[in-house]
């Protein structure tokens, strides 16, 4: 598949530069095959039934970008990709020459690293103080907005560009579907029946990389780490039972679920994954898809076209840049039923 059947006309003004004055106050779609509805995210709470489950992903961004100097005086920035234990991490990092093994970095003034080898496109770096890795992070990172916001973090950003059930630290970017929900909502559907579970996909920042060949699948995604809860599985097979639908909040609760399902049955524990879903795909777990607008020509595009259809997502996104819906990580939402087939 070619690129180009990606593509769609974006204005600039729809991609959303601040999130909603208040949480959950945002725009759906509900796209249905054809159908097209316009409501607003309160209303998600009667498009879900009592026994239904939704999965959401409960990874917490960290302040993964660290600016400091090389021992030479040169400026480096890191964003830190993956935290492998107390000291040591993977990490883009920005300079006007790249480390070389056994150079020494300096952030913020006071926390010394060294670089210790390089792992494909990301280096490894060893933090030398003894304070841990996730702690240095809260106290001197940066948070790491998309680049579509043209804005630098602040304050505002540290508690909306986070869901309200973030727990497990590990993320560079938030699972932007669930930017929406409130304790409120999230008590209401408790109540009305709803079974709310939760697995852990920690989103690197791979998930901005574009797609760069005119062939799709010659694309190689980059892989990140999940875990699914035994709780989670059960809850899935009882609702499967029941004749109930599962709903993944979100693309990468989806890819978490995907990845874990690949022998044909939902396996609980932790794993990797670098699940590439495109248009032809048989999804074994999810039935609706609660998301976000996503980029053209990205690797998210490609999936929700491979679950809701190409010329639904089509005239979906036609219907949103029409009707002024919101762009990206602090946009509207979409909520979109599996395609038929």
């Amino acid at each position: 598949m070619h690129i180009s059947e990606f593509d769609y006309f974006l204005p600039e003004r729809l991609i959303a530069q601040h999130p909603p004055t208040e949480r959950g106050a945002s725009r759906m779609l509900h796209v249905d095959g054809g159908a097209l509805d316009d409501l607003m995210f309160a209303d998600f709470f009667d498009q879900v039934q009592s026994g239904d489950v939704m999965v959401f992903n409960d990874t917490r961004v960290i302040k993964a970008r660290l600016f400091g100097e090389k021992a030479s005086g040169g400026q480096v920035e890191a964003l830190i990709e993956r935290v492998l234990d107390d000291h040591v991490a993977l990490a883009h990092v920005r300079a006007s020459k790249s480390p070389k093994p056994g150079t020494q970095l300096t952030f913020a003034g006071r926390w010394q690293a060294e670089m210790v080898e390089r792992v494909g496109d990301l280096f490894k770096l060893r933090f030398l103080a003894d304070t841990p890795l996730f702690d240095i992070l809260a106290e001197s990172g940066k948070l790491p907005l998309p680049p579509y916001i043209d804005r630098g973090a602040d304050g505002e950003d540290d508690e909306r560009y986070q869901t309200v059930y973030a727990r497990e630290q590990g993320a560079v970017a938030a699972p932007t579907a669930g930017l929406h929900f409130t304790e409120e909502m999230l008590a209401r559907l408790a109540d009305k029946g709803v079974k709310l579970c939760r697995v852990t996909l920690h989103v690197g920042a791979g998930t901005f990389q574009p797609v760069r060949v005119d062939d799709i699948h010659e694309h190689k995604m980059h892989s990140e780490i999940y875990e699914i809860p035994e709780t989670t599985r059960v809850e899935i097979a009882a609702a499967r039972a029941a004749g109930r639908q599962v709903l993944a909040v979100g693309t990468t609760s989806l890819r978490a679920l995907e990845s874990a399902a690949q022998s044909g049955q939902l396996v609980a524990g932790r794993g990797e994954t670098d699940i590439f879903i495109t248009p032809g795909y048989r999804f074994r777990v999810v039935d609706r898809l609660l998301t976000n607008f996503h980029l053209p020509k990205s690797t998210l595009l490609m999936l929700v076209s491979a679950f809701a259809g190409m010329d639904t997502i089509r005239a979906a996104y036609l219907h949103a840049v029409a009707h002024e819906y919101r762009f990206f990580s602090y946009g509207d939402a979409m909520l979109l039923e599996k395609q038929r087939i």
